[in-house]
């Protein structure tokens, strides 16, 4: 082939190993922000690790030079192979190991050394088909390189994610580097290779689509089966939606069914009743007639609203669309939420609810609930901001209250104290209080109101029958922490803010050994 096409696939190949190795890169922190949470550390760790590795890489191939086209073919192979594989090999690290910072880590390094060789490999190779200017080849080559990483970047989000998942999104890309490696070898330089070396590598592409390709079609098994190692009971339902992992497990014995998201456990059927009445009674014993629920998509806090005949309307905002409908559509959610979200006062609006707040037209909503994921990554922790707590107050109507689930005042301390101050840093006035659940622990809220004073926790005279916790003797009680948790044992705490959010920090330095 002549110099001038022939440098034209090479440069080709360089964009299509680039978009690989992007997606590489992307996949690994996507898949520890699923798994751990706190994409900014997963993101920090991978990429100066790999940013580390491939400078490692380009010193390793300075040996490898001499016979740069038959070690470029085997780097991409070995690309190809841990590359794709990466997704389910930290997987299974995280599911059977407990060793998965250590296994992310070393694939990160290895990846990143592997991809580090590639340019000083397809520098000589450049170079052999037509000599030309340095300069002008290491242009040429980082042109090529980082239009590829665009496109990988693009099309990981984008493309693969939709389409594929994570596991065959990156099986996929494997079998693409190895498959555009080693051709390339074969067809422009065969004539630098041994007859034995063109059938080794050609045996090797072969062994590795097939290996690979097998490991696709049993993707899905490997995925229930090491799913299922992470959850105490068996796994009725799972789905990946566009925001996160959704699992449901029941109880054989029990039959005591468990809302997981992205690991986190939403409610257990047991003793959820105990969280949800703390939750919405104390709140209710005040102006209730519209009602606005942010986070809340499984309808349980909805089903203990509706049991006031007064209350005209609720509007729940959840992130994920894919919850509201199962909230709606499935016995293992409306067995529980007696079809909460189905009733002509509720309206459900898919959308997060920063946004939604800051967008929302001026309402004066008599009663507010946030109940929010817990602040265990960069996106939940706005929602325990300032800020966020800022815009829950502005629509307010002058008598209404706010309640706050704010995670656990003796698991984390910090943490919870420093969601009051938010609350309070936002202008209202608040009281703590906290009740037993089993499935979760010790756990706290904050009622708010703006009148100054905290307002008092109990429940209405008017409150609904049927209520299996909530006493006014129980919430009397709820107000009083041990010294070993009450706000002075804490000391000073910051709240939250978007710039700062320290609630983070506060919640990942809770739950240590226990």
């Amino acid at each position: 082939m002549r110099p001038g096409p022939a440098r034209f696939f090479v440069l080709l190949a360089v964009f299509i190993c680039a978009s690989c190795g992007m997606v590489y890169e992307l996949a690994l922190v996507a898949l520890g922000s699923y798994l751990l949470g706190d994409t900014i550390v997963q993101a920090s760790i991978v990429l100066a690790v790999m940013v580390f590795a491939m400078g490692v890489g380009s010193l390793a191939t300075k040996r490898l030079t001499g016979f740069a086209a038959v070690s470029f073919a085997l780097i991409e192979a070995a690309l190809g192979i841990i590359g794709g594989l990466s997704v389910i090999l930290l997987y299974l690290a995280f599911a059977f190991a407990d060793v998965y910072t250590v296994a992310m880590v070393a694939l990160a390094f290895v990846i990143g050394a592997l991809i580090g060789a590639e340019i000083p490999l397809l520098m000589e190779l450049v170079q052999r088909i037509r000599a030309q200017k340095a300069s002008s080849a290491v242009a040429d080559l980082f042109a090529a390189d980082y239009v590829g990483g665009l496109i990988g970047g693009l099309a990981f989000p984008f493309l693969l994610l939709p389409l594929l998942g994570l596991p065959r999104g990156a099986l996929a890309v494997g079998m693409t580097n190895a498959l555009v490696g080693i051709l390339i070898v074969l067809w422009l330089f065969r004539s630098e290779l041994s007859r034995a070396a063109q059938l080794m590598l050609a045996a090797l592409l072969v062994l590795i689509l097939g290996g690979l390709t097998v490991v696709w079609v049993y993707t899905d098994d490997i995925e229930v089966t090491t799913r299922q190692r992470l959850y105490r009971d068996p796994i009725v339902y799972s789905q990946r939606s566009d925001y996160q992992e959704i699992v449901l497990t029941e109880a054989k014995r029990t039959g005591d069914t468990r809302l997981f998201l992205n690991g986190d456990m939403q409610f257990a059927s047991a003793d959820e009743y105990r969280y949800h009445e703390s939750l919405v009674h104390p709140l209710l014993n005040g102006p209730r007639r519209n009602v606005l629920v942010l986070g809340g998509g499984d309808g349980l806090a909805v089903r203990e609203i509706l049991k006031y005949p007064d209350v005209e309307s609720v509007t729940l905002v959840d992130l994920d669309p894919a919850v509201l409908e199962l909230a709606k559509t499935s016995e293992h959610f409306t067995a529980f939420n007696d079809d909460s979200l189905d009733d002509p006062r509720v309206t459900t609006i898919a959308a997060d609810a920063f946004t939604w707040l800051r967008e929302a037209k001026h309402s004066a909503y008599d009663a507010v609930i946030a109940d929010l994921p817990d602040p265990d990554d960069v996106a939940t922790s706005k929602l325990y901001s300032i800020e966020f707590y800022g815009l829950i107050r502005q629509v307010m109507s002058p008598e209404a209250r706010l309640v706050v689930q704010a995670g656990s005042p003796y698991f984390a301390p910090e943490a919870f104290w420093g969601i009051g101050e938010a609350v309070a840093e936002a202008g209202l006035s608040t009281t703590a209080y906290h009740v037993d659940v089993p499935s979760f622990g010790d756990w706290g809220y904050f009622l708010a109101d703006l009148d100054g004073e905290g307002p008092e926790v109990t429940v209405t005279d008017d409150a609904p029958d049927g209520l299996k916790f909530v006493t006014a003797e129980v919430l009397a009680a709820s107000t009083t922490f041990p010294p070993d948790r009450d706000r002075a044992a804490v000391g000073k705490v910051e709240a939250s803010t978007l710039l700062h959010p320290r609630v983070l920090d506060q919640e990942r330095g809770a739950w240590v050994g226990y």
